[in-house]
């Protein structure tokens, strides 16, 4: 067998006409690309995206990699569709294996009409509807290294596609213009090369057609970058952290843009380190924020506590992946919430908002620059891996929504005309006026003990109780201020679905399924987790007979939490849980439904 030669079922003929049959029109296509870690799966997965995204489709983009730099099972899912989408694809259309352990991991979930393309450069496969193609010899040769065969795998796909081969060049063009002539002139061979021999293989030219979409005026983006915007156009002026899986493209991007709007971004030595950082430049009045995983999470505890008493306003982004310890880094959890909503020694106020796709990263990240600062007190956004990396279409950010709220900060003139200042002065909704270091005329203690009105360090019994309940009477004040729930599905339905974070999408998708399939569901997508919007959650569980709560982790943490903070509702709630590493995916979310509607 020659090195390109492959096993391949040719298009099936129209009946009686003796023509071929006309292409396969997916407006849902999946493409799920495998390999090695270093193959470039995820090079192939963002051409993909970008040749969709100028079809004006949807798309949503995951990853599975292995936490090391190179080998290791490695692959990336790309979906794009005609219609609204935040989840990976139940079934795959098309699979572009780099190594016969993509093949035996991928033609599982391969759908009846998908088909393979692989690199027949070392193994060859029986399987039916496949073509094999030597791409790592086929660019070795003429380009010098066998680097570029994920381009000419992309080349390959266009024609299986019948994409338009002036727009696929394009996308070479706009994704390695800026590496230099020498680098774009290779990878617009490896497409030609890839072209060519796909064109030459029977039954792959024109095999399916891609619809096209509406979604021109869109943006591609991560959670990531999202909250790195939110916080530059909120008003964040200094950022510090730790590089960290999931959360290191954070750091990254606020990097890129900050610096221009005249903010100050440190990479710090540890966790330790960024949290006291940004504690000790909020006090100084800076807009601040850090963003770490749960490793690091753990090491800023201590740092959150003393924020928390000292009612120094900062912002953690904590983005969740497998625990407990090192866990998993690459991979998608939500078992963080437990630690979040009870983390520190002794108790101070905290909130947690959870943000459900880009748009809400960005909207919240705002949100909670300024909470923290109008309620000087800890916020965290509470991500997850799936949220923070995985590209997904999304409506561009409207900044005309942004403001700016800096709570009670004194100005100097307001500064000028008080009789006395007391940093933590008692006050109806426990937030007390405030002034930076420096502001003429005033002066205050600030520390981490338990301190009287003044900042005075204090072990009045009195005194205790008065600061106690100033500081967390501030989860009762702030409710209404908090990011209300989002409901989704009619009021009328008695089957409730309860979930945040990048659940979402695969909820939203299952609750059209199971329309379609006649057992009506209402979603409640919670925003704010800590403290628990009982003035939201309630109403829902009294209008529904049951209610699933659906997230990723084995305790069902957020049902839990539920119901300690309403037990009332203890029968009503059940969980579907998956924290095996892997996203939801609709059917899996729909076969739980049914099986006990």
């Amino acid at each position: 067998m020659s090195p390109a030669a492959a096993q391949i079922a040719p298009l099936p003929e129209q009946s009686g006409s003796g023509s071929p049959r006309p292409p396969l029109e997916l407006n849902d296509v999946s493409v799920m690309i495998g390999g090695q870690g270093g193959d470039g799966t995820l090079t192939v997965s963002d051409l993909l995206g970008r040749y969709f995204r100028k079809k004006g489709l949807y798309v949503y983009t995951s990853r599975n990699v292995l936490s090391r730099i190179r080998g290791g099972h490695a692959d990336a899912s790309i979906r794009a569709s005609q219609d609204p989408i935040a989840a990976v694809k139940s079934q795959v259309d098309v699979l572009v294996a780099f190594d016969n352990e993509a093949v035996e991991m991928g033609k599982t979930e391969l759908a009846s009409h998908g088909f393979i393309i692989y690199d027949s450069t070392t193994f060859h496969i029986a399987e039916p509807h496949s073509a094999g193609f030597p791409f790592a010899t086929m660019v070795g040769g003429p380009l010098g290294q066998p680097i570029f065969k994920n381009t000419a795998a992309y080349g390959a796909l266009s024609v299986l596609f019948g994409l338009d081969p002036a727009q696929t060049r394009a996308v070479i063009e706009e994704r390695f213009k800026r590496r230099g002539g020498e680098a774009l002139d290779k990878n617009l061979k490896a497409l030609e090369i890839g072209r060519k021999a796909a064109l030459a293989m029977p039954g792959v030219e024109n095999r399916y057609s891609i619809a096209s979409g509406d979604a021109h005026n869109m943006i591609l983006t991560t959670g990531n970058q999202a909250v790195a915007l939110g916080f530059v156009v909120g008003g964040g002026r200094f950022f510090a952290g730790y590089p960290i899986t999931p959360a290191t493209e954070i750091l990254e991007n606020v990097q890129r843009y900050l610096p221009a709007f005249g903010g100050v971004v440190r990479q710090a030595e540890d966790e330790l380190a960024a949290i006291n950082m940004i504690i000790g430049a909020s006090y100084a009045g800076a807009r601040v924020m850090t963003s770490t995983s749960g490793p690091g999470l753990a090491l800023m505890t201590e740092g959150m506590s003393h924020a928390g008493t000292a009612e120094i306003p900062v912002v953690i982004a904590d983005c969740q992946r497998v625990g407990p310890s090192t866990g998993q880094p690459t991979r998608h959890e939500q078992s963080d919430l437990s630690h979040l909503a009870n983390l520190g020694h002794g108790e101070f106020p905290r909130f947690i908002l959870a943000p459900a796709d880009p748009v809400d990263c960005f909207d919240l990240t705002v949100d909670a620059l300024n909470l923290a600062e109008r309620w000087r007190l800890p916020v965290i956004l509470l991500l997850d891996q799936a949220l923070s990396q995985n590209t997904a279409t999304s409506p561009r950010f409207d900044l005309s929504k942004v403001r700016v709220d800096r709570g009670k900060r004194l100005t100097p003139e307001a500064a000028a005309k008080l009789a006395q200042y007391k940093v933590y002065e008692f006050s109806s909704d426990g937030v007390s006026p405030y002034a930076p270091p420096g502001t003429p005329g005033l002066w205050a203690e600030v520390t981490g003990n338990e301190h009287d009105e003044w900042g005075h360090v204090s072990v009045n019994p009195s005194n205790r109780l008065h600061m106690m309940k100033k500081r967390m009477e501030k989860l009762v004040h702030a409710r209404s201020e908090l990011p209300p729930c989002r409901f989704y599905g009619p009021p009328s339905a008695k089957i409730g679905l309860i979930g945040f974070g990048s659940t979402s999408g695969p909820i939203l998708e299952a609750q059209r399924l199971l329309e379609h399939r006649g057992t009506p569901t209402r979603y409640l997508q919670a925003r704010t987790v800590f403290p628990v919007p009982v003035h939201e959650i309630d109403p829902f569980l009294k209008e529904v007979d049951v209610a699933y709560v659906i997230e990723h982790n084995y305790t069902g943490q957020f049902a839990r939490l539920l119901r300690e903070t309403m037990p009332w509702h203890h029968a009503k709630l059940r969980s579907i849980l998956k924290y095996d590493g892997l996203t939801f995916r609709a059917p899996q979310i729909v076969a739980e439904v049914k099986g006990v509607a």
